[in-house]
């Protein structure tokens, strides 16, 4: 999403470091090249203004000026102004009041109500919660079929109601529904508009005073840029918003509502939608965010994907195995589908500090379809040739090819990178870091 914002910001920031010591004209250039990038990256031109006179007021003190490191200093002020300006910290979902608690997603029509209903669903069962969809939008049959569908695949009850269509009067038998299967969380998906109009508000202000829900969230649009913050004021003004969740900014928008929407409405972000599959709803960390805009990566959020995958007794299980170079081609997919499970190559590289400005990093494209290909290869394999790879030899490797849908060409590939990577582990357990280092450089 901030990819654009992001090459223009380093670039500013790469010319304020050349300078040793910096003047009030240097600062006064680069700071008009942020706003311009800013404001193309859609960002309310209020915030903006607001932003720019911040990090002008510090950057011209003795903060800056006197420091040996001060092209430095101005992006650790901006670091701090983009933080504040999204809000500081993250801020969870309210779910506080008598069991079961009501959440309440609004919004436009197709801004993702429903896809984020189940995405919601699966964050709220990792917090060891019971989730229960309401599907009060009976305006859209699809929404109701959608919803029902996502709470099969899940596992999670959807109510089901055979006696009105009144949207009020559904999410009143829902409760009553949701205490008789002892679920603790309703998460109400309502009806939208193709715009905003007094009746869908008024429907909408008649669910919220009878259902009287602990939190409601606006889903909006990421794509829709400046007009995600006007629609979010639009709701608020008629709602009082708990906050707003950012669905599809996995798609090409430009990044100007994560950054004014906070700004302008006084309401947080509290999740970002990062993709398509429903485990892809993620908290929104504004300090989070904030650096990886600037380049310097987000650990702890790769860190807590890394955790939400590993299995800790599998974990051990590997080391030792790595140990005792015992890792097989079993162990190699098994690695494999963990990483896939924390999501894009290309995003979790870009986690890494100082990776995303990398001029090689930039020109990288991951592959992914390629990790498919490996894993087909692996399972074209029979138990035996997966446990001792040496016995693969040309007529084993026809077969696996024809068997994954591959060439030979790329099973010779695979069984030449996973024997390197073995020599390495081999080196590694010998010599440790130095061991390794002879193995890897021929000098």
């Amino acid at each position: 999403m901030f990819d654009n914002l992001s090459e223009r910001l380093n670039l500013v920031f790469k010319k304020l470091r050349g300078h040793g010591k910096l003047t009030e004209k240097n600062i006064e250039e680069g700071l008009r090249e942020v706003r311009l990038a800013l404001l193309e990256a859609d960002v309310h031109y209020r915030v903006v203004k607001d932003l720019i006179a911040g990090v002008k007021e510090r950057a011209l003190g003795q903060e800056v000026m006197a420091s040996l490191t001060p092209g430095q200093q101005v992006v650790k002020i901006v670091n701090e102004k983009l933080t504040e300006m999204m809000g500081s910290r993250n801020e969870d979902l309210s779910l506080s009041g008598t069991h079961p608690v009501s959440l309440m997603l609004v919004g436009l029509q197709g801004s993702g109500k429903t896809t984020t209903a189940g995405k919601l669903s699966v964050y709220l069962r990792k917090k060891g919660k019971k989730p229960y969809l309401v599907p009060a939008d009976v305006y859209r049959p699809a929404a109701i079929d959608q919803l029902k569908k996502l709470g099969d695949q899940l596992g999670v009850p959807v109510f089901a109601s055979k006696t009105t269509m009144d949207p009020v009067d559904i999410c009143k038998e829902a409760r009553i529904d949701a205490q008789r299967q002892a679920c603790d969380t309703l998460i109400i998906d309502t009806a939208g508009r193709l715009h905003i109009d007094e009746e869908l508000m008024a429907e909408l202000r008649r669910i919220r005073d009878v259902m009287r829900p602990s939190d409601i969230l606006l889903v909006a649009d990421a794509m829709t840029g400046q007009d995600a913050v006007n629609i979010a004021k639009s709701f608020n003004d008629v709602l009082n918003i708990g906050g707003i969740i950012l669905s599809k900014t996995d798609g090409d928008a430009r990044g100007g509502a994560a950054l004014s929407i906070k700004a302008i409405t006084g309401k947080p972000i509290k999740f970002i939608g990062v993709g398509e599959k429903l485990s892809q709803l993620e908290p929104f960390h504004p300090e989070r965010m904030a650096s990886q805009i600037l380049g310097m990566g987000d650990v702890l959020t790769l860190i807590e994907k890394a955790q939400s995958v590993v299995d800790e007794k599998q974990a051990v299980e590997l080391e030792k195995k790595l140990r005792q170079n015992q890792f097989t081609l079993d162990d190699f997919r098994s690695q494999m589908r963990q990483i896939r499970k924390m999501g894009s190559l290309t995003d979790l590289i870009g986690m890494i500090p100082g990776m995303s400005q990398m001029k090689q990093m930039k020109e990288f494209k991951v592959d992914e379809g390629e990790l498919v290909r490996i894993e087909a290869i692996i399972n074209s394999m029979t138990p035996k040739e997966r446990h001792n790879h040496a016995i693969i030899n040309g007529s084993r490797r026809k077969r696996i090819s024809t068997g994954s849908g591959t060439s030979v060409q790329d099973v010779n590939r695979l069984l030449k990178n996973y024997t390197q990577v073995m020599k390495m582990i081999k080196q590694f357990n010998k010599g440790g870091m130095r061991g390794m280092g002879k193995g890897m450089f021929p000098f």
